[in-house]
C-alpha cells in the first residue's frame, strides 16, 4: 500500500468529491460513519462518549461522528475548541446539524477552559486537530491537549492524535494526545511507522472510506507498506520438477569462539527458507555445534577461533556474511580482500557492518545487488547520527542511492531502502522479537531467498514480511514473552503456508 503526504490525501479528498459528484459533507458523513461502526463493534452503548472537536475539517468529523452516536443511541456530547474566528464550511454544516438534533449536547468552550473532573468510564475521541496541522500546537489548545493526557480515560483519535504531524515527528516537548487507538482513513500516515510515534497513535486502525482507486493508483509515492497483498505477490511457489539444484546454494559466513549461536542461527533460516543446498563456512571451533544443530547444511572450516580467510565461494549462489563473525583484525582483512573480488549477491549484517563503520567509502566494493541489514546503531556507525528514526531513514535512503545498494534498516517497522530512493515499511513482526538472535534470523532468510533466484528488491521485501509474520505467529502461540530468536526459524514454514 502506498503511503501518502497530507497535502496529497487532501488531494485525493478534492478527486473523489469530483469523480464521484459528491460534495465534501458527504465524504466527511462517510469519515464519521466508519468510525461509528469502528466505536459500535467495540463498545456497548452503555459507554458515554466525550468528542473533543476543533473547529477545522478534523472537528467537523468529530460533530458528525457525535450525531450519528446519538442517532444510533448512544450517550454522547461534543465540546468545540473555540482556537479561531470561524469553523471550516463543513464544520458549520455539522455543528448546525448536531445542535439542531441536541442543543444540550454540544457546548463551546472559551480561551483558557478546559475539561476537568471527568469520570473515568467515559470515552474521549479527539477530534481537535487533523493530519493538515502544520506546526506545533502552542498556548491554550497546547495546555488543553496536555490536560486531556493527565486524564485516565481511554482516549480514541479520529485520522491523528492532535499535535502529531502526518509527515515528520513531533518535538520532544511538543504538546500530542496520547491516544489508546487511531482511527486513520485510508491510509497509514508515515509519521505512524516510527516509533516516536507509538506513545501517540496506540493502536493504529485503518479506516476505508472509499477514495478513489482512481487517484490512488495513478498518484506517486516513493513511500510503501509491506502487507500481505504485495508479499503475496512476491512469493515464488516451488515447481513441481525442481530438485536441490533448482533452488540455489546459500552460504553463510560467520561465527566465533563464544559466538557461534549467531551464524548457526543463520544458517537454520537459510534451510528454513527454501534454499536447495546451504553451506556454513565459520571457524573450525565450531563444527560439533554446526554438524549438531543442523545436519542438512555442510561445514567448511575457516580458521580455529574466527575467520581468517573468505574462500570456497564459487559455488555459492549467494552468500550471507557477518553473524557472530567478531573483528579480529584479520577477520577483518580478510572481509575487505572478499569484498575486493567478489561480484554476487551479498547480504552484509552484524560485524560485516561494524568492519566497515569508518570505511565507508569501502561500501563501493559491493555490487547492486546487495543487501546491508543494519540495526539503528549499526546504521549510525556506518552513516552518522540524526536527529530521528525519521531522518535516519532519509539518510538511508540517500545512502542506498549513493551506492546503489539494498539497506534494511531494522526497527519496529523496519525499513527496506531501494536504490531508486523507494522507501518500504514492514507491517509485520511484534515487540517479542525485541531478543537476541532475530536479526541473524532475518540474515538467512534473506540469503536463502537470493540464493533460490530472488532479485534483491523481492527478496529484500518479502523475507522482512515472512520474518516479522513468524514471529507473529509465534507470538500467538507463546506469548512475545517467552519469544526466542530460534522460534523464528520454526514459525517461517506456517508463514510461507499463509502467502498460499
Amino acid at each position: 500500500m502506498k503511503i501518502f503526504s497530507a497535502q496529497q490525501i487532501k488531494e485525493g479528498d478534492a478527486f473523489t468529491i469530483r469523480q464521484e459528484g459528491i460534495s465534501s459533507a458527504a465524504l466527511m458523513e462517510r469519515a464519521a460513519g466508519s468510525c461509528y461502526r469502528w466505536i459500535a463493534a467495540r463498545y456497548s452503548r452503555d459507554t458515554p462518549v466525550l468528542v473533543i472537536c476543533g473547529m477545522g475539517n478534523n472537528g467537523g468529523d468529530g460533530l458528525a461522528l457525535t450525531r450519528i452516536l446519538l442517532q444510533e443511541g448512544f450517550s454522547a456530547r461534543a465540546v468545540v475548541l473555540k482556537h479561531m474566528e470561524q469553523f471550516s464550511p463543513d464544520a458549520t454544516h455539522n455543528f448546525t446539524l448536531l445542535h439542531q438534533l441536541a442543543p444540550d449536547e454540544v457546548q463551546i468552550l472559551e480561551q483558557g477552559m478546559f475539561v476537568t473532573g471527568l469520570p473515568a468510564h467515559i470515552l474521549i475521541v479527539d477530534a481537535l486537530f487533523g493530519a493538515g496541522l502544520n506546526r506545533p500546537l502552542e498556548d491554550w489548545p497546547a495546555a488543553f491537549v496536555r490536560e486531556l493526557n493527565e486524564l485516565p480515560n481511554e482516549k480514541i483519535a479520529i485520522d491523528i492524535p492532535s499535535g502529531l504531524p502526518a509527515d515528520s515527528l513531533s518535538l520532544p516537548d511538543a504538546a500530542v494526545l496520547r491516544a489508546q487507538h487511531t482511527l486513520s482513513f485510508q491510509f497509514r500516515k508515515r509519521s505512524f511507522l516510527h516509533p516516536e510515534a507509538i506513545p501517540f497513535t496506540g493502536a493504529v486502525h485503518v479506516l476505508d472510506i472509499g477514495l478513489s482507486r482512481t487517484w490512488q493508483e495513478a498518484t506517486h509515492s516513493q513511500y510503501h507498506t509491506i502487507d500481505p497483498e504485495t508479499a503475496r505477490s512476491l512469493y515464488r511457489p516451488r515447481q513441481a520438477s525442481g530438485h536441490k539444484g533448482t533452488y540455489g546454494r546459500a552460504m553463510l559466513v560467520g561465527g566465533s569462539y563464544g559466538k557461534m549461536g549467531a551464524i548457526a542461527l543463520s544458517t537454520g533460516a537459510a534451510l528454513r527458507s527454501g534454499a536447495g543446498l546451504v553451506y556454513t563456512q565459520a571457524p573450525s571451533c565450531g563444527c560439533d555445534i554446526l554438524q549438531a544443530t543442523h545436519p542438512e547444511a555442510m561445514f567448511l572450516p575457516d580458521g580455529e577461533k574466527h575467520i581468517v580467510h573468505i574462500g570456497n565461494t564459487n559455488q555459492a549462489t549467494a552468500i550471507g556474511i557477518g553473524p557472530g563473525m567478531g573483528q579480529e583484525p584479520e577477520t577483518a582483512k580478510a572481509l575487505l580482500a572478499f569484498l575486493e573480488q567478489y561480484d554476487k549477491p551479498l547480504v552484509l549484517d552484524a560485524d560485516g557492518l561494524n568492519i566497515l563503520s569508518g570505511k565507508e567509502e569501502q561500501l563501493h566494493l559491493l555490487t547492486a545487488a546487495s543487501i546491508l541489514t543494519p540495526h539503528p546503531k549499526e546504521f549510525t556507525r556506518l552513516f552518522g547520527s540524526t536527529r530521528d528514526s525519521m531522518f535516519q531513514v532519509e539518510l538511508g535512503r540517500a545512502k542506498a542511492m549513493k551506492y546503489n545498494l539494498c539497506i534494511v534498516l531494522k526497527g519496529h517497522h523496519t525499513a527496506v531502502l531501494l536504490p531508486n530512493g523507494e522507501c518500504w515499511y514492514n507491517t509485520t513482526g511484534n515487540p517479542g522479537m525485541a531478543t537476541g538472535g532475530s536479526g541473524d534470523v532475518l540474515t538467512g532468510i534473506l540469503t536463502g531467498l537470493l540464493a533460490q533466484g530472488y532479485p534483491t528488491r523481492d527478496a529484500a521485501l518479502l523475507g522482512v514480511f515472512l520474518h516479522g509474520l513468524a514471529g507473529d505467529i509465534a507470538a500467538k502461540e507463546l506469548s512475545e514473552e517467552a519469544l526466542l530468536a530460534g522460534d523464528l526459524i520454526h514459525y517461517l514454514g506456517k508463514a510461507f503456508l499463509s502467502l498460499r
